[in-house]
């Protein structure tokens, strides 16, 4: 079997949304990416457990996230990983934006609403 070897280019500008704002990036067949952008502050999210990963950095702005009975503040140029399986919640605490990654990806089989 060949490998695949077409090129995925994706324009933020045209890029479908998701159920809870976020832009759907590139998308793999392990990986995919997606993008907050000016998240307002306000309440936390509910907590919730995703069957995937997350990875993320953070462009602009400032949220809490907690995670597993811990809190960090994410900040711009910070990183972080939720690991699978694991409740989590954000709070917005200044306008945020941020790029993440998923694996398997978020948005196949119904994994956003699990």
């Amino acid at each position: 079997m060949a490998a695949d070897t077409s090129i995925t280019k994706v324009d933020s500008q045209h890029s479908p949304t998701g159920p809870d704002g976020e832009k759907y990036l590139a998308s793999g067949t392990h990986i995919a990416m997606r993008m907050w952008e000016n998240e307002q502050p306000g309440e936390p999210k509910a907590p919730a457990t995703r069957p995937y990963e997350t990875v993320g950095y953070v462009l602009s702005g400032r949220a809490e996230l907690h995670l597993a009975g811990q809190m960090v503040i994410l900040e711009p140029g910070n990183s972080w990983v939720v690991p699978k399986n694991t409740e989590h919640t954000y709070k917005i605490l200044e306008s945020f934006s941020a790029v993440e990654a998923t694996s398997p990806p978020a948005q196949v089989h119904g994994r956003e609403e699990k």
